[in-house]
Formats: C-alpha cells, structure tokens, sequence
C-alpha cells in the first residue's frame, strides 16, 4: 500500500501520538533539525511537514500552532491539506515547457505567468490533446459551439490574440503553429 507521509519536524510529543495512534493510515517520520538537511525526500511520494510556526519555507508544510488541540482535528487539517495538494496536481496540465493551472486559468513559464481567458484556456487544452492540426471549421464546432457553415473569423481572431499574447509575455511566437491542415500546438 502506498501510504501518505506524514513528517513531524521537531515536535516529538505530536509524533509520538500520530504514531501511536494511526501508524496504519500515515508513515508517520519525526525529523530532527540536523537531520533535515541531510534527509533524503527523492524517495518519498507525496508527504507532508507538520511544523510549529510559519518561520520555516519547506516545500509542502502544515503549520499547527494552536494547543491544545483535539487529535481528530488534527487529522482533519492533515486530510485536507492532502486533498488541497491532490487536486492542486490534478489541476494543472503540463504543455511543453509550460504549466497550464485549470482552476486559476493561469499558464507559467518559469517565473513569468499569463492569465487567459476561459476560452482561450479551452482552445490550448483542446489543441493540446489533438494528435494532429485542427481545421478552423472544427475548432468552430468543438471549442465555440459554432456551426462550421457559419463565416466567422473568431477562431483566428482568437488564435491572434493569443499568440500576440504568448510573445510578448513568454517572447515565444511559435506555441501555435499554422499548417496547411489547421492549428498545433508546438
């Protein structure tokens, strides 16, 4: 079974109690401040760092500072911070070098972000999960709800924009591709 992990840092007395407790619903690690440095977390899928006080920066921590406090509360904030991070991961979609955040609508690139519309995020997803260029008169029907009869030149008006948009934020002109066939993302 693959267990969540749960590291208590340098609060012996909450790790004694969860291990106690609940060694079949977490791995329950207490880690020492010396050790910190020199723990290995390569090998540890997805885990979780209870800490003291928010003066500490770890990657994934839970700040519990308010004693006493009932155990099954604890959990609880456990369970949810875990289920804030799965849904986290599950919402954001990797696209060559960026990442696409669903919920926020937000596309990244290091440390520079672009917020997009709904449409526009649709449009990405969409070109994204095709194997092959996509024709205007598709992108019609799929991502707007349009009749591919209709003339209407949305489609490269959006297509534009968004490109106009990815240079001049990421300096990048080439994340959607025109070919003969339709649309791809590069």
């Amino acid at each position: 079974m693959n267990f969540k992990t749960v590291i208590i840092y340098q609060n012996q007395i909450l790790f004694n109690i969860l291990n106690e407790l609940y060694p079949e619903k977490f791995r329950i690690i207490f880690l020492e401040k010396k050790e910190y440095k020199n723990f290995d977390f390569n090998n540890i899928h997805d885990y979780l760092i209870i800490v003291d006080n928010d003066n500490y920066e770890f990657k994934n921590q839970l700040v519990i500072n308010k004693f006493p406090l009932k155990i099954k509360n604890i959990l609880e904030l456990i369970n949810v911070t875990f289920l804030k991070k799965n849904f986290k991961k599950q919402s954001e979609i990797k696209i060559g070098s960026y990442t696409l955040n669903l919920n926020s609508r937000e596309i990244n690139y290091e440390d520079q972000k672009l917020f997009l519309t709904e449409r526009e995020s649709n449009l990405i997803i969409f070109l994204k999960n095709s194997l092959k260029p996509i024709n205007i008169s598709e992108l019609q029907d799929k991502v707007w709800g349009y009749s591919s009869s209709l003339e209407t030149h949305t489609v490269e008006t959006h297509i534009y924009r968004l490109r106009k948009k990815f240079k001049e934020t990421f300096g990048d002109e080439k994340f959607i591709i025109s070919t003969e066939n339709g649309y791809i993302i590069n």
